[in-house]
């Protein structure tokens, strides 16, 4: 190869280009050929604006987030409330069960059994 044919590197990362030359360059929009509705007074005004949005925003989050914490709350309540009374029932079964089997062994303390009192 001489000296004509050989590739210029341009300074880049470690010497190499992105192959994109030809994209067109791109640059910062021009607003000054936008409407006047569209763009805004001046940077200050656009900051305010992006401010008050954020704040509207956190509060709308804020409330969801409370309203959310609410809905699990009196779930957690009724899921309680349904427990403890799965738990009265099961007592009241047992109770129920053991008085059955205390008859059961005072009649056969007594000598009747299913035989004789048919």
């Amino acid at each position: 190869m001489d000296s004509a044919q050989k590739l210029h590197l341009a300074p880049s990362a470690q010497g190499r280009e992105s192959g994109k030359n030809w994209k067109a360059q791109k640059s910062a929009t021009r607003r000054t050929h936008l409407l006047d509705g569209v763009k805004s007074k001046s940077w200050e005004e656009r900051m305010e604006r992006e401010k008050r949005a954020a704040a509207v925003k956190k509060l709308e989050t804020e409330l969801k987030e409370e309203k959310q914490a609410e809905i699990r709350r009196r779930r957690e309540i009724t899921l309680e409330r349904k427990k403890a009374a799965e738990e009265r029932q099961r007592l009241e079964e047992d109770k129920a069960k053991m008085g059955a089997r205390k008859a059961a062994r005072l009649r056969r303390k007594a000598g009747r059994t299913k035989k004789i009192n048919q």
